[in-house]
Order: structure tokens, then C-alpha cells, then sequence
């Protein structure tokens, strides 16, 4: 939530979310904060600081402000999630949760392109043993509890619900500009947001290898089932096309309703 309560998002890993946590920074203060926003200690009011959680109860409870989330489609944002935290080095220099690549590499048989990521490997096969590995955490939690990078969205959208939210907005990454142009008309802020002039926080961007192939090429019939299986209610909700790979574009309007009443359960 911004320090001056003009608007309330919802994260989503993997969903924009450093760039839109920017723009919130930007309309509070008329600057972004300088570093990964994920950092920020002071600024916004964020759930994992003590002091911010009694305003963000308070204001989300009662619908003080205009609320929003952002979400992706599910084959993108999977195979994002493996390039970005399975392949990829992070900030800190070292591999993603310490021993995590290690047991895919051992358990899995899942290559990562060497000690630094760069060196050549069949991205397609690594892939389809890592969403092998998503499945079993998100199951049956086995050999380890899901990862918020992979775990399902609605999952995610679906706590703000449970805990007395409402969503007034949810925009898809794939049209983010329209979106989040939806959400800036409807609130007050301190400082005029030019989305246009906003650059992209792609903070993941250059952790890993590039993507050496088209998305459709990563999901053969036994993928796109496993997927299906993981994140249907993903698809169903926010309106992806789930028999298509290759269209990451929505195919519907998000009935918001549907969503409150399908996740507020």
C-alpha cells in the first residue's frame, strides 16, 4: 500500500510486480526508489513489515482505497519462474534458495547451464523435469513446500479475499499498460505517472539464459496436462486460453465477481 493510502496491491510473483511497486513509489514520492523495490524498507507500507500491517488490515478491511492484484498468463509465468529462479543467478551472486538446484539437478535430472548459467543445455527437456518437480511440491508437497514464484495465482489473489478485500481491478500483465492506466484514472496521487515514460523493473531479467525457443515449443501434451492440473483455476478465472501455448493473450473479460465468490470461499 502507498504511505499516503491512495491505492492497495495485492503482489503476485512473477506479475510485474517490482515494476508496479515502482509506480506506486512514483506517485507517492515523484521518484523511484533506488534499487530492487522488493528492498525498500521505508516509503510504502508493505505486509512484512510490523509497523505497516495494523494501516494495511485497517484500510483493506474497510475498502478504504481503490485495491488491485495483476496476473499473467500460467505457461509464461511457469516458464519464467524456471529461466528466472531454477537457472538463474540472483542479486545476492548465488543460486536461488541454496541447496534448491542442486536436488533438481540430482533428483530431476535438470541442467541449468552450468555454474554460471551460461553455458549451453536442452532448455526444452530441463523444463519439462522442472514442471514434473512444480507439480509434486504444489500436490503433495513433496520434496518440499510450493514456491511463491510458481505456486498458483489464485492462490495468491485469493488471501486478500479470504481476509476481508476487495478487488476493484485486475490486470493482466500481457495488457499492462491499459491496465494499470485503469487503476492511476481511478486514484488520487501525489505525483502525475506518465506510464509511458515509465521503464520496465524487470528485475529477473539477465538472472538466466534466454529463452532459446518459442513458449509453445516447451509444452508437449504431457506438459500442457500437467499444467492444466496445477493451474486450472488459474485459466479459468483470469480467462487464459489453456488448449494454446502459444496464445498468451486472454480470451475474456475477468468477471470480478466470479472471482470474489469463487476465491472468497
Amino acid at each position: 500500500m502507498t504511505e499516503s493510502e491512495s491505492v492497495v496491491y495485492r503482489v503476485v510473483p512473477k506479475c510485474a510486480c517490482s515494476t508496479i511497486g515502482q509506480i506506486m513509489y512514483y506517485s507517492d514520492h515523484g521518484q523511484f526508489f533506488d534499487g530492487d523495490i522488493h528492498d525498500a524498507k521505508s516509503g510504502m507500507h508493505k505486509w512484512a513489515m510490523d509497523e505497516s500491517q495494523e494501516p494495511i488490515s485497517r484500510n483493506v478491511q474497510a475498502h478504504g482505497s481503490y485495491a488491485f492484484t495483476c496476473v499473467r498468463n500460467p505457461y509464461t509465468r511457469i516458464l519464467s519462474s524456471f529461466f528466472d529462479k531454477i537457472c538463474g543467478i540472483q542479486r545476492n551472486g548465488k543460486r536461488y534458495r541454496g541447496n534448491l538446484v542442486p536436488l533438481l539437478v540430482q533428483k530431476y535430472g535438470i541442467e541449468v547451464g552450468g555454474i554460471d548459467g551460461k553455458q549451453e543445455f536442452d532448455q526444452i527437456a530441463s523444463f519439462r523435469r522442472f514442471l514434473l518437480f512444480a507439480r509434486d511440491t504444489i500436490r503433495w508437497r513433496r520434496p518440499m513446500d510450493p514456491d511463491i514464484h510458481w505456486s498458483a495465482q489464485s492462490g495468491h489473489v485469493s488471501t486478500f479475499i479470504v481476509n476481508g478485500g476487495t478487488y476493484d481491478k485486475i490486470v493482466w500483465t500481457e495488457r499492462f499498460n491499459d491496465g494499470m492506466q485503469d487503476v492511476l484514472d481511478a486514484i488520487e496521487t501525489r505525483h502525475p505517472v506518465a506510464l509511458a515514460d515509465i521503464p520496465r523493473f524487470n528485475e529477473s531479467e539477465g538472472h538466466g539464459p534466454k529463452r532459446a525457443h518459442p513458449v509453445e515449443d516447451y509444452f508437449d501434451d504431457l506438459s500442457m496436462h500437467l499444467v492444466r492440473e496445477i493451474y486450472k483455476r488459474d485459466f479459468e478465472l483470469f480467462k487464459y486460453d489453456m488448449d494454446n501455448p502459444a496464445n498468451k493473450m486472454p480470451v475474456s473479460e475477468i468477471d470480478l465477481k466470479e472471482v470474489h465468490a469463487k476465491l472468497g470461499e
